[in-house]
């Protein structure tokens, strides 16, 4: 008997829909003023009163835009969805799901520590239910090569990284700990530029 497989476009399309709509979500943690404070405040007080708003949908959107296009590179590999592999999308899901909450709870305890840590591991889990989605598909699909493989995985363990080390620092250095996450644009590149010099080796090495 065989194993049962799910249609990959019905998954990605529902995936795509619930990262959008997360996306979306973020912006309502930036609350609109009221008729008051709109006809009595100056924008520039408006806009000043919401920085951590914006920091928080800032951060959020572009962290959860680098996974959903982590999501579709990885997907592109994949012919038809597993059980196992159906299951590790939904809990990703699960937790992209949460980001709006948490995100609304560390911007509305912006200095407070216990919320910005909730938001770490939220976007921890994000990361880390990535990387299995990953791993399970550098294993099963042809197309994945070896190397391709572990540069895939390095970048989803950057991030998972950086939002572990964000949470723990955040008991120990609370103000800093909120803007280590600029690490992991700092070391997806370096990562990026570290494999692309072994696939040229190794393309070298092929032709030869």
């Amino acid at each position: 008997m065989e194993p049962i497989t799910f249609d990959k476009s019905r998954v990605v399309s529902f995936s795509d829909a619930v990262f959008s709509i997360a996306m979306t979500l973020l912006v309502l943690e930036v609350a609109i003023p009221e008729a008051k404070e709109a006809s009595q405040e100056n924008l520039g007080s408006i806009l000043g009163n919401r920085i951590p708003s914006f920091i928080g949908l800032l951060v959020s959107f572009l962290v959860t835009a680098l996974y959903w296009v982590a999501h579709m590179r990885i997907m592109r590999y994949v012919k038809e969805v597993s059980y196992t592999l159906l299951w590790l999308n939904i809990f990703l899901l699960l937790f992209i799901v949460l980001l709006p909450f948490s995100t609304g709870l560390y911007v509305k305890g912006f200095n407070a520590v216990s919320p910005f840590a909730f938001y770490c591991f939220n976007l921890s889990a994000i990361g880390f239910f990535n990387f299995l989605m990953i791993r399970y598909i550098a294993k099963t699909a042809p197309e994945v090569t070896s190397l391709m493989g572990q540069w895939e995985k390095a970048r989803a363990l950057n991030s998972t990284f950086v939002w572990v080390l964000s949470g723990f620092l955040a008991f120990v250095i609370p103000m800093p700990s909120r803007f280590t996450f600029i690490l992991i644009f700092i070391f997806q590149p370096l990562i990026n530029r570290y494999f692309k010099k072994k696939l040229a080796k190794q393309e070298v090495e092929n032709i030869l």
